[in-house]
């Protein structure tokens, strides 16, 4: 039976009209994406064969489109799609917290940070530079590799604060093993940026490490 068959009020498209985006399960949610399946499979056959392939909503998207296409029934175009659905994503949540201050929201910050490198399967090191009223300028990935002295290089930071004009920055990197206890070299780096950019009147507002659930504040946590 296709989707079409099916009674109106438990298609994808229909219960997400008439009854919210959030009704709808993380296949059916795929379903709308993938539009169309395969020979004797449903969009929403083959959204819950590959969640069950990967485990997960985000074990699925972290995926490349490349890796993503060769399940049956999928292709190029659609594992395109659900990318460019996971951008849009990150992009609203960017627009959302260029609207708010960076200060006084970190709830908005945090949430845009763990959009934005949650996924990534190694650990990725951004910045948020900010103006004087600390209003996001731009979000730049500096670093990718381990966080240590040896690859977060504080003078890099310093250039990139001058380029933009940034009276305040907020840090952020990710574990990808999930867990999102600070480490010493988290602590380190951050006191040696934090010395680094005292030299030109910035201040660091904030590092936020990014595990599973909401990114730890290394402010809240009294280390900075």
């Amino acid at each position: 039976m296709t989707i079409p068959d099916w009674p109106e009020n438990e298609r994808p498209r229909e219960k997400l009209l008439t009854q919210g985006v959030a009704s709808l399960s993380d296949a059916e949610l795929l379903a709308v994406f993938i539009n169309n399946g395969r020979r004797g499979a449903t969009a929403v056959d083959l959204g819950r064969e590959l969640l069950g392939a990967h485990g997960n909503l985000k074990a699925l998207l972290d995926s490349k489109p490349a890796a993503l296409a060769r399940h049956a029934g999928l292709g190029i175009a659609k594992a395109c799609r659900l990318h460019a659905a996971l951008e849009l994503g990150r992009r609203y949540l960017a627009v959302e917290l260029k609207r708010s201050d960076a200060l006084t929201d970190p709830r908005a910050c945090g949430e845009y940070l763990r959009a934005r490198i949650g996924g990534y399967p190694y650990e990725v090191f951004v910045a948020l530079f900010l103006d004087n009223r600390h209003r996001v300028i731009v979000c730049e990935e500096l670093f990718r590799g381990t966080i240590d002295g040896a690859s977060v290089h504080p003078r890099e930071v310093v250039r990139r604060c001058l380029e933009h004009n940034a009276a305040a920055v907020v840090f952020a990197h990710n574990h990808p093993s999930g867990v999102a206890e600070p480490s010493q070299a988290d602590c380190e780096i951050t006191a040696e940026l934090g010395r680094a950019l005292s030299l030109i009147g910035v201040r660091i507002l904030d590092h936020f490490i990014v595990g599973m659930g909401m990114p730890l504040s290394l402010a809240e946590r009294g280390l900075l």
